[in-house]
């Protein structure tokens, strides 16, 4: 199985731009999966991607979300610096902006397991372990994707969303952590369409005006290649 990793980092990059991107990887490697199934061209290894991007202020409805869990209205985007848009992965409504790493593995998972709760789940325990080695016991939230700190208490609060969408065995979207991201903005959304629950961020739990966000990428990436026994190849930068 290729288990090969090519990883970009895109810098700072419109959501749009991203968005377009992954899909262009993700039609390339179900168009070569076709062809492969078919057996009409040469049986080619299915190529695997991960994006790292950091994104312009931006709110994103997954297909299953809810307007309303925007609390603006769209026109006042605008005055804020941000765009809205209505995409096709899983979950509702999240926010992505600067200093948020986001990272989209795009993957064959037929190149490792075909689970995509399996996919889900070592996500989240990449993130876990990354903040783990900040000394931050953060963990699962039953019934709620993503990673958390101090669930069960009064003070939860949510540091990494996710959402994922999937076709044949092939994934786009992914993670948004936040590391020294301006947490007003969420402020005008329910984040992930769940009441009652905090946003924090890896700086503002280490009390410091910033974290290293190239040093958080490697530990990232360190734990993504041991969970999913994968090899980089690769690193290309913007």
């Amino acid at each position: 199985m290729q288990r090969v990793l090519k990883v970009e980092d895109l810098g700072l990059r419109d959501y749009k731009e991203t968005w377009d991107y992954q899909e262009a990887l993700f039609q390339k490697i179900l168009e070569l999966k076709k062809a492969n199934h078919k057996q009409i061209a040469p049986i080619k290894q299915t190529p695997n991607y991960f994006l790292f991007v950091e994104h312009p202020h931006v709110y994103t409805l997954g297909k299953s979300g809810h307007i309303e869990n925007l609390l603006i209205p769209e026109e006042k985007l605008k005055e804020i610096n941000a765009t809205f848009y209505k995409i096709n992965r899983g979950g509702d409504i999240t926010y992505h902006g600067p200093g948020q790493i986001v990272g989209y593995p795009i993957l064959d998972l037929e190149n490792f397991f075909t689970d995509i709760h399996k996919y889900m789940r070592l996500l989240e325990e990449m993130i876990i372990l990354t903040l783990g080695e900040y000394g931050l016991n953060a963990m699962r939230s039953k019934g709620e994707t993503g990673v958390w700190l101090d669930v069960g208490t009064p003070f939860a609060r949510k540091i990494c969303a996710m959402g994922v969408r999937a076709s044949r065995w092939v994934t786009m979207h992914g993670f948004a952590l936040n590391v020294n991201t301006d947490l007003g903005y969420f402020d005008n959304m329910i984040p992930c369409g769940i009441k009652g629950k905090a946003v924090t961020s890896l700086n503002v739990e280490l009390g410091r005006a910033e974290i290293p966000v190239e040093e958080v990428k490697e530990k990232l990436m360190k734990h993504f290649l041991h969970l999913f026994d994968a090899t980089q190849i690769e690193k290309t930068e913007a």
